[in-house]
């Protein structure tokens, strides 16, 4: 079993920057493909970035957004720049073995989440 807990969300204006961090518990942390995913109200979760040994983002976000992991301290980050209104919503950080995939139903753990507000 992996916990996942994710901080760093808050109220910022559009154009700011803000940085997520998701902490695991697992000491086989390296082996996991790490992403995160949101959930606007009213909308279905979506695929923002994951990291393996590589790394995928969601176009939405590509060029804005960047993901990284610091195995040391089972740690998986998403720094997110230029932030748009539309890029509000609930964060959530998930966890799954093997390669890199952008559907919800294939991460097996996820974290509680955490709400990004971004202001007009």
């Amino acid at each position: 079993q992996v916990q996942l807990v994710e901080s760093g969300g808050g109220l910022v204006q559009a154009g700011g920057s803000l940085r997520l961090s998701c902490a695991a518990s697992t000491r086989t942390f390296s082996t996991y493909t790490m992403a995160w995913f949101r959930q606007a109200p009213g909308k279905e979760r979506e695929f923002v970035a994951a990291v393996s040994w590589i790394t995928n983002y969601a176009d939405s976000v590509k060029g804005r957004c960047t993901i990284s992991r610091d195995n040391a301290k089972n740690t998986v980050y998403l720094q997110m720049n230029s932030l748009k209104p539309e890029d509000t919503a609930v964060y959530y950080c998930a966890a799954k073995r093997g390669v890199i995939q952008s559907g919800s139903n294939e991460y097996n753990y996820w974290g509680q989440g955490t709400q990004v507000t971004v202001s007009s």
